[in-house]
């Protein structure tokens, strides 16, 4: 009775082994092909992007008359109008190049028109020794022409507490500062190219829809199954049949 009993013991344990890897490799397999799935996602994304980007520039009436800011995304813009004074701001832990520092922005009216677009103009790095000082960015007047490309509004970081109300703030919402400053805003942004004139510095990272990221993920989730696999056979298989093996042996 006690042999028995161990030999079902044994046939319960093999089973329940069993259905867990088939579990795991069925799970960390469906992750892997969504992944992939994921991956082309973006890879139809990027090849999008790289499309939009390789079309004539729009003008301000373009930007003006587009249907809906998500029909503009990654277009190349050469935009003229005016900075709205009192509206420069400098976003805060902004890296490039990894240097910490600023993003600035500023409001520009479009010319012949009351709608204002948000320009993220550059990066300046920040005065440790003085943390709310601001560097002095030239914000000319008059009409001034802006070349660049349509982009999301700034990204957001996580903020402690409410957010800010002076020129260095975290983050910006486009619907908030719009009546703050009383100006009508478009629903994105453009990311200003061109050689800055002034302490500014574009060197802006690439745009790219992230399908490396993707294939990164899915090579660990194969990669997973691939190992639940090997352990299952490994340990319920080859390991029992080398103990057999080297009993007999010794035997």
């Amino acid at each position: 009775m006690a042999r028995g009993g161990s030999v079902n013991t044994r046939d319960w344990r093999f089973w329940m082994v069993s259905v867990a890897a088939l579990l795991t490799m069925a799970a960390t397999g469906a992750l892997g092909f969504w992944q992939l799935d994921r991956a082309g996602q973006k890879r139809d994304l990027q090849a999008r992007i790289d499309e939009r980007a390789q079309l004539p520039a729009w003008n301000a009436a373009d930007v003006l008359n587009m249907d809906g800011p998500a029909a503009g995304l990654h277009r190349v813009v050469q935009l003229s109008g005016e900075w709205v004074p009192g509206t420069t701001l400098f976003l805060d832990n902004r890296q490039m190049a990894g240097r910490p520092g600023f993003f600035v922005v500023t409001a520009l009216r479009l010319e012949g028109s009351a709608m204002a677009v948000l320009v993220q103009r550059g990066w300046v790095p920040r005065d440790f020794q003085e943390r709310s000082r601001v560097p002095e960015v030239l914000t000319p007047d008059g009409i001034v022409a802006v070349q660049g490309w349509l982009a999301p509004p700034p990204g957001k970081l996580y903020e402690l507490g409410e957010a800010g109300t002076g020129p260095i703030r975290q983050n910006i919402d486009i619907e908030g500062v719009s009546q703050e400053w009383g100006v009508p805003l478009l629903a994105l942004s453009v990311v200003q190219t061109g050689t800055a004139t002034d302490a500014l510095r574009r060197d802006w990272s690439v745009v790219t829809a992230g399908v490396q990221k993707h294939l990164g993920y899915a090579f660990q989730w194969f990669g997973l199954c691939a190992l639940a696999g090997f352990l299952y056979v490994w340990f319920q298989f080859i390991s029992p049949r080398r103990k057999r093996s080297s009993h007999v042996s010794d035997a």
